[in-house]
C-alpha cells in the first residue's frame, strides 16, 4: 500500500525467467545419465563381493540414454580381456545385424547380468546381479532385448517398479514396465557357431527391426 495521496512509483522489475529450450534438458539429462553411469562404474571396480581376485569387472557400453537395452547372462574371454560388453563375435554379429534392420547403433546400450569375471557366473553376489536395475533405471531405454534363459531369469526376478514377468517367447514383444518393453530371443553367444542357430536367433532378433521402424521421429 501507499501513503494516502502519494502516487504510486515504478515498480521493481523482475528478472524474466530464462526459458529452457527442449535440447538444453536434454543435455542436462544426458550429462546425468553419463555422471550416474561412470559412478555405477567406479562402484563396479571397487566392490569386493564377488571372487574376481584382481580381474576388473566388465562395463556396459553404449549410449548413457539408448532407446534399446541389450542385456545376456556373462561376458566371453574377449569381454573380460578389455573390460567392456559385447565385445568382440557377439558385438560384430549385432553390428551386421543393426545394418541390416536400419537401427543407428548409436541408440543402443549393451550391459550384462553377470558383471565380474567369474568362472562360474552363479557365484556373482545378488547386490552385483541387483546393478542391472540401477542402469536400466540410469539409462531408461524404451526396449530391453533380453537374451537367453539364464538373462531372463535374472531380469524377471528383479524388482523394478510396475514391472510384468516376461515369457520366453522368441521374437514377440512384451511390456515390461509401462514404459519398457522387452525381446527375448536366444542367447548371442550360443548361437554364432552352428547355422541353424544362427537363424534361430535371426529370426527373432528381426521383431527389434519392426518395433523400431514404429518409434515416433523424435
Amino acid at each position: 500500500m501507499h501513503p494516502q495521496g502519494a502516487e504510486a512509483g515504478p515498480k521493481k522489475r523482475q528478472g524474466a525467467v530464462p526459458s529452457t529450450t527442449d535440447d538444453e534438458i536434454r543435455e542436462k539429462y544426458l550429462e546425468r545419465a553419463i555422471r550416474e553411469l561412470n559412478d555405477l562404474g567406479h562402484d563396479l571396480s571397487a566392490c569386493q563381493d564377488c571372487p574376481r581376485g584382481s580381474v576388473m569387472p566388465v562395463q556396459g557400453s553404449g549410449h548413457p540414454q539408448a532407446d534399446i537395452l541389450m542385456l545376456k547372462h556373462a561376458a566371453t574371454p574377449a569381454e573380460i580381456e578389455e573390460g567392456v560388453a559385447f565385445y568382440g563375435r557377439a558385438g560384430n554379429a549385432l553390428m551386421k545385424s543393426f545394418k541390416r534392420l536400419s537401427i543407428d547403433p548409436i541408440v543402443v546400450f549393451g550391459t550384462l547380468c553377470v558383471k565380474c569375471p567369474l568362472t562360474d557366473p552363479s557365484h556373482a553376489s545378488e547386490a552385483c546381479i541387483a546393478r542391472i536395475g540401477e542402469e536400466i533405471a540410469i539409462v531408461q531405454p524404451r526396449i530391453v532385448v533380453v537374451m537367453g534363459d539364464e538373462a531372463l531369469d535374472i531380469l524377471n526376478g528383479l524388482d523394478l517398479p510396475l514391472a510384468e514377468q516376461i515369457e520366453a517367447t522368441e521374437g514377440e514383444i512384451q511390456r515390461l514396465t509401462p514404459t519398457i518393453d522387452a525381446l527375448f530371443v536366444p542367447d548371442i553367444d550360443d548361437s554364432l557357431d552352428e547355422e541353424g542357430a544362427k537363424q534361430r536367433f535371426w529370426g527373432s532378433f528381426r521383431a527389434l527391426g519392426d518395433w523400431y521402424d514404429q518409434l515416433p521421429p523424435y
